[in-house]
Formats: C-alpha cells, structure tokens, sequence
C-alpha cells in the first residue's frame, strides 16, 4: 500500500475519531445528563455545545472533504502519476485535516478557513496534473 493510500484511511478514520472525541466526554453520565445516546446519535449530536458541537461539525466536514480527497489519489494513482508526488501531497492533507481539527475544537474561525483552502488545495494539486491545467 503506498503512503497515499494510507492517507486515504487516514483521512476516512478521522472524521470518526473527531466525534468519538466528543462521545468519550461524556463517558460515565446517563443518557438524561447529556450523556452518549446511541439510540439516537443524531439527536444528540445537534445537542451538543462547545466544542463537541464543533466536533461535531469538524466530522460533517471530514466526510464531505473525504470523497474528492479519496478521487484525487485514484486519479493521480490511475493515471501513473509521480507517486512520490502524490504521497507528499496527500501527507500534506492529512497535516492540514489534523491542524484543521484542533482549530475547529479550539473555535479559532478565520485561520481555520486558511488551513481548510490548504486541505483543498492539496487535493487539487494531486489530480491537477490528470487534467492538463496550467498549475
């Protein structure tokens, strides 16, 4: 498995992780103190305050960033290209997505916008090349 492919597991694990984080925080109380409600995550989730809800919406945004992350490597991998490139690259995304997070959770807004283009910009540098743009 090449280091690109890794950073797609990556990538598709974090979303969980970020919201198994707000889970974890109210381990121990009952479902009627705010505690986990496996029954109905969602609703509970859209409960949530602070920095949970931000996690929250750290996950939502992991899964809608994931698909066109996860094409980029196909597509850069599919059509031969440097996969050197590729993996550093895709790397690139993963340390974006992970500082991406902690400023989620720390409620820091404007910067977080700047390592978000960042995360995107490294998925469209991947498979930019398949596409013969200028950049």
């Amino acid at each position: 498995m090449s280091i690109a492919n890794t950073c797609v597991l990556i990538a598709a694990i974090l979303p969980v992780v970020t919201m198994g984080l707000a889970k974890a925080a109210t381990a121990g109380k009952r479902r009627s103190e705010g505690g986990y409600d496996n029954n109905n995550p969602r609703d509970w989730a859209a409960k949530q305050t602070g920095w949970k809800a931000r996690a929250a919406a750290a996950q939502n945004n992991g899964f809608e960033a994931l698909p066109l992350f996860v094409f980029a490597v196909l597509a850069a991998q599919f059509a031969g290209l440097d996969q050197a490139r590729t993996d550093m690259l895709a790397m690139a995304f993963i340390g974006a997505r992970l500082v991406y997070i902690a400023m989620y959770l720390a409620n820091i807004g404007a910067a977080r916008t700047i390592v978000w283009a960042v995360g995107l910009g490294c998925t469209i540098a991947i498979f930019a090349p398949t596409l013969k743009l200028p950049f």
